[in-house]
């Protein structure tokens, strides 16, 4: 396969993968939060702890921006920040109790709409889905 077609392919895949997470994530979050503050915590949720930095990265936000939302969640209780116990200048955020909550309500919404887009998928489909998973995991998108 030409590389510019794979490279179109995967422009293609990418703009679909984001309108059906949109589509998934639409009115999952509480109203408490931003959709930045939200983006922050399932990116928490699925790879805590990370650092700031980790989330400044990968959320493509200033590290200004970055502090000043973790601030804004950890005064609503969503998060903690713990130290990294060889380097007191490290710092770790993980999801609190609290945030442990929202995010599961947000993702059991989110799982329910999921269900629901594959509910007429036959076992082959469903393990076909599965293994490109994977596969784009392993291969694409791996760190």
């Amino acid at each position: 396969m030409d590389k510019k077609e794979l490279f179109n392919k995967l422009v293609s895949f990418t703009t679909s993968v984001h309108r059906v997470t949109n589509e998934l994530t639409k009115n999952a979050k509480p109203n408490s939060i931003s959709q930045v503050q939200y983006n922050i915590l399932e990116f928490i949720a699925v790879s805590q702890p990370v650092t700031p930095s980790e989330i400044n990265d990968c959320q493509n936000m200033s590290m200004s921006n970055t502090s000043r939302e973790l601030s804004k969640l950890a005064d609503k209780k969503l998060i903690e920040k713990i130290s990294d116990s060889q380097d007191r200048r490290k710092h770790y955020i993980r999801l609190s109790e609290e945030g442990e909550v929202v995010m599961n309500e947000a993702f059991a919404t989110i799982e329910t709409r999921f269900q629901n887009r594959i509910q007429n998928a036959s076992k082959e489909n469903l393990e076909e889905i599965e293994r490109a998973i994977d596969i784009l995991q392993e291969k694409l998108f791996h760190p």
